[in-house]
């Protein structure tokens, strides 16, 4: 039920026709953008090896933007927008399974978005991804520990929006922002400076993006992360996400309680 209603608010109620077109266009429309970004920036031909690591992390990375900034603002717009997250503590309903609700129906739009967005890259783009040729196994396991990993650190920024004000809604945007850059998502990460590499080595998506890739196209395309065979990868997202689902639960658990005591589950700021 979540997770229908989730659906219902993200596609705003409106006529399902309609929200399979704008479903459509807006992927298209990110990957055209991506695209003359690449070549202004780049100054390089869609046939340049990077230009398949740099759509492929861009349209996996769809999954990380739409969950994490999906599950921190649900909080909010049910608190403030709605003003239905204190009925919700009244109600004899897990909270936290509620949003991993809502967080299956964000998954679902960026599973539209991802699929299209690769699509249009290899009917048009010229992106060599076929069913050949892709490392199944690897792309099913790597896609679900990723998911669940974005769910719990997802739900970890929810219990944290549960202590702010409607003004912070912009902290998934934040993280999902940091994440975009450091993660090596348009570019590989042997370009940074060696004390960023550390930091990007230490961030579960670096190893999630690379994993995505290496199931699709082959290849990782990041020197620093060449030494990990592909089954050292899932070990590290299998350890990231044991720990995201331990931290998130604790994390949320606490911020429950502290917003029950500072009266925060029916605050309205307005802002």
């Amino acid at each position: 039920m979540a997770a229908w209603l989730g659906w219902q608010i993200e596609s705003n109620w409106t006529d399902p026709f309609l929200f399979a077109i704008y479903s459509v266009v807006k992927p298209v429309a990110g990957a055209l953008i991506l695209v003359f970004m690449y070549l202004v920036v780049a100054r390089g031909g869609l046939g340049n090896p990077l230009f398949p690591f740099v759509f492929v992390g861009n349209a996996v990375y769809i999954y990380v933007g739409a969950v994490l900034m999906g599950l921190s603002w649900a909080v909010i717009d049910d608190r403030e927008h709605y003003g239905m997250l204190k009925y919700m503590y009244a109600a004899p309903l897990n909270v936290y399974a509620y949003l991993v609700g809502r967080g299956v129906a964000q998954t679902a739009v960026a599973t539209v978005s991802a699929g299209i967005t690769l699509l249009v890259g290899v009917g048009l783009l010229g992106v060599r991804i076929t069913p050949a040729t892709v490392n199944w196994g690897l792309l099913v396991l790597s896609l679900a520990l990723g998911l669940g990993m974005m769910a719990c650190l997802g739900i970890l920024l929810g219990g944290a929006s549960l202590l702010l004000a409607w003004h912070n809604f912009r902290l998934g945007e934040a993280v999902a922002g940091s994440l975009y850059f450091l993660s090596g998502v348009v570019f590989p990460l042997d370009v940074l400076p060696q004390g960023v590499q550390m930091l990007s080595r230490a961030l579960p998506t670096t190893y999630w993006l690379e994993a995505m890739r290496r199931a699709l196209l082959g290849s990782g395309g990041n020197a620093t992360l060449a030494g990990f065979c592909d089954l050292g990868i899932l070990g590290i997202l299998g350890l990231c996400a044991l720990g995201a689902l331990v931290v998130s639960v604790a994390f949320f658990r606490w911020a429950e309680g502290l917003a029950r005591r500072r009266g925060l589950l029916d605050m309205q700021t307005m802002h």
